[in-house]
């Protein structure tokens, strides 16, 4: 093929290429061998479905969950139009950040790398979902339904439990952790993009 057809095919492709708002340019977890006593464990962690309903021990608490809450809010607002879908999309990532004993900020900015916060982002690898989980996981520890991971919920929970999974193989090191989150383990390129858009998520309340 001529230079010049190569050009030509490159201007009429990158309009097509942003009109897929669905794809994901993010890489994706890679499948290894579970013990039984893990696989269990996860599966306990995923099975819970109960809606996320925040309990607080102290009115300051809550106070400071709304404030962090109204504040995200503005800082979504591009990204999410709906004022509803948003704040439940919000809502519910605090709960499952939390649940997972992981930062939200830091949960967020991993959104924003693997999917731009679309909810049915699929990556060339077909990692699904706000957090480009690959539906293996499904099968190893959920019900085998993949499209299940275009569910809120559900992407968020499985996304905050495996990260929480490799952040503990990788004995508290996020770095380490991330990139094996993202399949490319010991490359600083994905850990720094999330840690980057970490910074646009953080928040005293948060």
């Amino acid at each position: 093929m001529s230079m010049r057809r190569r050009l030509l095919l490159a201007g009429v492709m990158a309009p097509m290429a942003t009109a897929m708002p669905g794809l994901a340019r993010a890489g994706a977890q890679v499948e290894e061998p579970l013990a039984d006593s893990v696989r269990g464990a996860l599966s306990a962690a995923i099975a819970n479905s109960a809606p996320p309903r925040p309990a607080f021990d102290t009115i300051d608490a809550r106070l400071a969950y709304l404030r962090w809450l109204g504040a995200m809010s503005t800082r979504l607002q591009r990204r999410k139009a709906e004022h509803i879908t948003r704040v439940e999309f919000l809502e519910t990532l605090w709960y499952e950040s939390k649940r997972a004993g992981l930062e939200p900020a830091l949960v967020l900015g991993l959104v924003q790398v693997e999917s731009g916060f679309r909810k049915y982002a699929i990556s060339s690898a077909g990692a699904r979902g706000y957090m480009q989980v690959m539906p293996f996981w499904t099968r190893l520890i959920g019900d085998g339904d993949p499209a299940s991971l275009f569910h809120m919920q559900t992407n968020l929970r499985f996304g905050c439990v495996i990260l929480r999974h490799y952040l503990e193989v990788e004995r508290g090191d996020m770095f380490m952790a991330l990139g094996r989150y993202n399949g490319s383990r010991g490359r600083a390129p994905y850990p720094n993009a999330v840690f980057g858009a970490r910074k646009a998520w953080l928040h005293p309340d948060g």
